[in-house]
């Protein structure tokens, strides 16, 4: 990923946690051959001094073969959110661009075929997602017929992650005066760029590229 200096993101802590607060994420292989690519989300789990991604994805899902195969190499893709930035919120004339924020995982996937892991992953993946909920889906209300079959039609894997990119695209290249006109301009917009609007805060505030983690929580 094309990361000028100014827009670069180097702690792992606030690596790690942006791909856990956008875990939704864009797998890519290409198995010597034509690319394929999945949309999915991604677990980030420490063990020890290294970092996985968890998943899964349909048995019938043409990735899959790729990750069958030994070591197979892959990338990770997380965004977060972004928005178009007009030149003229600029206090000179320049021409527009778009903010953003990702950070590429790249790794060698292991296919997940221990039965009692596959279980635990999906029950794990299923209380996160579910515990916010009104009437939380519990895994044992699920009929045990229901679920085996659901179980064989999927397939669990695991990244190493060996490398990590992070860019935070936010107008760092700018003068205080651009950045902030342009997070209130952004700040009145949708909720996506209003997102953005936060992160630019955030980082004017810390004045460095952090937005999810402080240096007093290390």
């Amino acid at each position: 990923m094309y990361t000028p200096a100014h827009f670069e993101v180097t702690q792992r802590d606030e690596m790690v946690a942006f791909m856990q607060q956008h875990p939704f994420s864009l797998l890519i292989s290409a198995g010597g051959g034509e690319p394929e690519a999945t949309h999915i989300p991604l677990e980030v789990e420490q063990r020890g001094e290294e970092l996985y991604l968890t998943g899964h994805i349909a048995r019938n899902n043409s990735i899959g073969d790729m990750l069958e195969q030994a070591e197979a190499s892959v990338l990770a893709v997380f965004q977060g959110a972004h928005a178009y930035i007009s030149s003229s919120w600029y206090s000179q004339p320049n021409v527009p661009t778009w903010n953003y924020m990702a950070v590429h995982a790249y790794g060698h996937a292991r296919i997940v075929r221990e039965q009692a892991k596959i279980t635990e992953m999906m029950q794990a993946l299923l209380i996160k997602y579910e515990q916010g909920q009104a009437a939380p889906v519990k895994w044992e209300a699920v009929p045990e017929k229901l679920m085996d079959g659901l179980l064989k039609g999927i397939t669990c894997f695991e990244i190493k992650v060996e490398r990590m990119d992070a860019k935070y695209k936010l107008s760092q290249n700018r003068s205080q005066q651009d950045r902030l006109a342009i997070i209130s301009r952004l700040e009145t917009g949708s909720e996506k760029e209003q997102e953005v609007a936060a992160a630019m805060r955030m980082i004017e505030q810390a004045q460095e590229n952090r937005v999810f983690v402080t240096k007093t929580s290390q």
